[in-house]
């Protein structure tokens, strides 16, 4: 700011129009190098050369204003008169006319700079919490069946995405959510058919995919689609969601939230189901590549086939068999003698162990004359266990007899 108690003003030095002028502009241009200023246009002019010379003025002061032409044609808003604008650039001193002016680097409506800094200031918060994080965006169906739409009921949206799905898939079952998707409420409507969606109990009623739409629209337009009750829902929403809010060149909070942004609602349609003429080319290709792979394996079979059939033991089975058949009665005939030769040994041992077993036995004996003297139950084997008078039994081979012993006689 200037100081009336500078050297500048208490100099008697005699300064020439221009080094005034001169020290002017550089007191003023390097104290003002960006501002913002409020005011109602007035003379606003688009000069021939793309240039826009404009004043802003309020109840109290008037100032000159110049858009140049690469800033004009950036320009989201048309100029005129009478508009209530915010003004963004820098003090310039033009010396040939002893005035300054602002020199312009951006101009938008009045409520819409108050919604530019509302938009910034989310888009920040919601940035550091991970809204926006590329990790959490989940893909889009492939081949969705149903496809839940929010959107106004009264719009073209609806018209314009159904030729599209018609064209393109015309399986896709389309359930809408009537909305208000400007104005008090949207946001909040938009936010309930989210989660309306999310919580649907029937199976029919759950989408695959969610596609929030409308139109193009200024900024105040679009406001419900750039506030946090929408952000939430699309952040917390277990349904893939595709947003198309306004045209290409209109970006949203919500644009950056969903899963997938979609520069128009025709384009959003396009992105959420395959085109069905080239999934069958797809399925054509797969098929061909499926006979071409198992008629490669039936010829392989076929010749392996035909190399088992033209080998000498499948083309001699008769011989084989006759083969296999000798070979078993030889088997039988080698068992039949090793049985018969054990069996006659075994009875030649047996013939052998009786006859000794007979040749043992004590009635053999006593057929050849023998006699076995039993006394009192036990058999004596010398005559010094007997004495005159004993009582014994005489065992011959066909019988017993009692007898006595009697006294020897001397010689």
């Amino acid at each position: 700011m200037f100081n009336p108690t500078s050297p500048l003003f208490m100099s008697q030095e005699i300064l020439s129009v221009s080094e005034l002028t001169q020290q002017i502009k550089t007191k003023l241009e390097t104290s003002f190098t960006q501002i913002r200023i409020r005011g109602e246009i007035s003379n606003c002019k688009r000069h021939g050369s793309g240039h826009i010379y404009l004043t802003l003025k309020d109840e109290g002061a008037q100032i000159p204003a110049v858009v140049w032409k690469t800033t004009a044609s950036r320009l989201a808003v048309a100029l005129k008169d009478g508009m209530d604008v915010v003004a963004e650039g820098r003090l310039e001193v033009y010396p040939p006319s002893g005035r300054y002016q602002l020199i312009c680097t951006s101009v938008t409506e009045a409520g819409q700079g108050a919604l530019q800094q509302a938009f910034a200031e989310l888009l920040q918060k919601l940035a550091k919490a991970g809204y926006f994080s590329t990790e959490r965006k989940r893909p889009i169906p492939a081949i969705p069946e149903t496809i839940g739409l929010i959107t106004s009921s009264t719009g073209a949206v609806i018209e314009d995405m159904s030729k599209v799905l018609e064209r393109r898939f015309p399986a896709a079952r389309l359930l809408l959510y009537p909305v208000k998707v400007q104005g008090t409420s949207a946001a909040e409507e938009v936010a309930a058919g989210i989660a309306w969606f999310n919580t649907a109990k029937k199976r029919q009623h759950r989408p695959d995919v969610i596609i929030i739409a409308r139109g193009g629209g200024s900024l105040e337009d679009l406001q419900a689609f750039n506030g946090e009750v929408v952000a939430n829902a699309l952040y917390h929403s277990g349904i893939p969601v595709i947003s198309a809010i306004g045209h290409e060149t209109d970006l949203t909070i919500a644009d950056m939230v969903a899963d997938l942004r979609a520069g128009t609602p025709s384009i959003a349609a396009e992105l959420a189901v395959p085109d069905c003429q080239e999934l069958l080319r797809h399925i054509g290709t797969l098929q061909s590549r499926q006979d071409r792979l198992l008629q490669a394996k039936l010829e392989g079979a076929e010749r392996h086939v035909y190399s088992i059939c033209s080998s000498y033991a499948f083309n001699r089975p008769q011989l084989q068999m006759e083969q296999f058949h000798e070979r078993l009665n030889t088997l039988a005939a080698q068992m039949r003698r090793s049985i018969t030769t054990l069996f006659d040994q075994r009875v030649e041992h047996y013939a052998s162990v009786k006859q000794q077993l007979s040749m043992l036995d004590y009635r053999k004996t006593l057929e050849r004359g023998y006699v076995l003297v039993k006394k009192e139950g036990k058999y004596m084997t010398g005559s010094q266990k007997l004495k005159a008078s004993d009582s014994v039994e005489l065992l011959f081979h066909n019988g017993v007899l009692p007898a006595v012993i009697s006294p020897v006689k001397q010689p």
